[in-house]
């Protein structure tokens, strides 16, 4: 008789013990899943940043900047002779004052890929291409400098401070792929020295350097750290006494040499072989040229660019004078480079800023750990500050989906295929500025088949050539190299209606000048019997010589 209420008790307790399991089971399957789906369904910090600013480039305020620059017209119609006749361009076909004359067309393989890009999907296209890989850049920049070390609160001020300072340079334009080639690069270089597996993945260097040199003539820079490196190895081998340290201080340097000697080999490898490396090197150190071109120039510091990166530039500074810890000395003289850059050519902002935050944000939070563990904060503020920054840390690491960007990069393509618009919205419209570049003259010229040759400003160049090419030759554009110094010492005398400008501008067999509406020429040319007005408006002024 008492075992059936006992049997009768256990079954109730073992259904009540099942119950409570299942829901202690259920609780924790609905926990995991949570955690499944805030670890892959929410962005990480390096995804915001990628997310912002592939937006702001492509459909945001942002967007107008990267059709800054007319040279990325005479890219993309380079680009398209080099796919429909299956060779590289050896001579110039748009300048009438060059044609036929040696061109070295060193930027070819980006030429070719965004003259791909454009005939897929027009402008948009290539606005969005070039700010996928701004976006890629920095967004890869911030997951490296993470991983090297640098805490999340340092990593994204000088990352935000880079960013800004390589505003001045955000163009559809080749040396883009320049940075992102440059992160990639330090990266492995850097951390073959601190990391010893890295060692192996030194030899995607001289990969890279096939890539980078068939792409842009920014691939000096990756000569220039190697022989950072190498000198640093060097002065550690001769100058150490502890024969351990000599050892690998040898390892890693007959490591690098023989990585720079696959590297230069690679840099070989291009349509021009050793001639491209005298032709950058008998540009880069002419000094008229680069005293005239703007972008050579060193950067003037009231813009707010150009203050972003002294700033950067003063925390590297405050941060390695810190006296608790010693940067290395290959750390150093990598960051001395950069600020030296930075300082001496506005173009190279965006790069410069790159090393120094690939640099200082890491050893920035090497420092600010050091002082937690030594010093205890006395304020309770302080710490919950601390806590606070530690918990953001803790869960931006386990973020690591990356689905946003995915999504993101896939409706963009979307975006560009229906020709920019989302249902009936439209998101893109890519054009070059009215305000910027001759648009309204250029149209008029086309309504009038006027045959050229034109003479016009070097900056209108490139946007001429890609609206009027092949039907119309431009007496010049802003490929300066090409060019050389003698052409622009007239150009210059010509544009600023200095002596003897007639005589110069008659020499060109220019018959068509097109200058900004309130230039000097465009003044002296209204004045001047035999020269007739044939367009204006609020951007430019087009003259007909009678």
């Amino acid at each position: 008789m008492f075992l059936r209420p006992l049997r009768s008790l256990n079954r109730e307790g073992r259904t009540g013990c099942d119950k409570d399991a299942k829901k202690s089971l259920h609780a924790t399957s609905s926990s995991g899943s949570q955690k499944q789906w805030t670890r892959y369904g929410l962005p990480s910090v390096s995804d915001l940043i990628f997310i912002i600013l592939l937006l702001s480039l492509s459909v945001g305020s942002l967007a107008p900047r990267l059709l800054g620059d007319a040279g990325t017209g005479w890219h993309i119609r380079n680009g398209e002779l080099i796919l429909s006749t299956h060779t590289i361009t050896r001579m110039d076909p748009f300048s009438s004052t060059m044609q036929g004359k040696p061109w070295y067309a060193w930027e070819w393989l980006y030429d070719a890929a965004i003259a791909m890009v454009h005939g897929w999907y027009g402008l948009n296209g290539v606005v969005f291409a070039s700010a996928c890989v701004i976006a890629i850049t920095f967004s890869l920049m911030f997951i490296l400098v993470r991983a090297r070390g640098g805490s999340l609160a340092a990593t994204t001020l000088l990352s935000l401070l880079a960013i800004a300072a390589s505003s001045i340079h955000l163009l559809a334009r080749p040396h883009i792929f320049s940075w992102l080639l440059t992160v990639v690069w330090f990266h492995l270089l850097d951390s073959s020295e601190t990391t010893p597996s890295y060692g192996r993945k030194l030899l995607w260097l001289p990969v890279i350097m096939l890539l980078w040199v068939n792409v842009h003539g920014g691939f000096v820079i990756g000569f220039i750290l190697l022989g950072i490196y190498a000198l640093i190895n060097l002065a550690s081998f001769r100058g150490s006494k502890n024969l351990a340290e000599r050892g690998l201080a040898g390892k890693r340097l007959r490591r690098i040499i023989l990585v720079g000697i696959a590297s230069a080999l690679a840099s070989l490898i291009n349509p021009y072989g050793f001639q491209l490396h005298v032709h950058i090197y008998r540009y880069l150190s002419n000094r008229f040229l680069m005293n005239q071109i703007n972008e050579f120039q060193a950067p003037n510091f009231h813009g707010i660019a150009q203050q972003c990166f002294v700033l950067l530039v003063l925390i590297a500074v405050v941060a390695f004078a810190w006296k608790e810890r010693r940067p290395r000395p290959v750390e150093l003289l990598v960051a001395l480079f950069a600020i030296a850059a930075g300082f001496y050519a506005s173009r190279n902002l965006p790069t410069s800023s790159i090393l120094l935050t690939l640099i200082v944000a890491p050893f920035l939070s090497g420092r600010s750990e050091e002082r937690s563990d030594a010093e205890p904060q006395p304020e309770r503020k302080a710490g919950r500050i601390q806590a606070f920054a530690s918990r953001m840390q803790s869960l931006d690491q386990q973020l690591r989906g990356h689905v946003w960007p995915l999504i993101l990069m896939l409706l963009g393509t979307w975006v560009c295929i229906t020709g920019g618009r989302l249902g009936s919205h439209q998101l893109m419209s890519a054009s070059f500025s009215e305000k910027q570049f001759p648009v309204g003259a250029v149209e008029a010229i086309q309504r009038r088949n006027i045959p050229g040759p034109i003479f016009l400003p070097d900056s209108w160049g490139g946007y001429v050539i890609y609206r009027l090419y092949p039907s119309v030759k431009v007496v010049d554009d802003d490929r300066h190299d090409l060019y050389g110094e003698q052409f622009f010492k007239n150009y210059l005398t010509i544009t600023r209606v200095e002596p003897d400008w007639e005589q110069l501008l008659n020499q060109v067999n220019a018959n068509w000048v097109l200058m900004p509406k309130n230039s000097p020429l465009a003044g002296a040319l209204s004045e001047k019997t035999g020269w007739a007005v044939e367009y204006h408006d609020a951007t430019a002024t087009l003259f007909h010589k009678q």
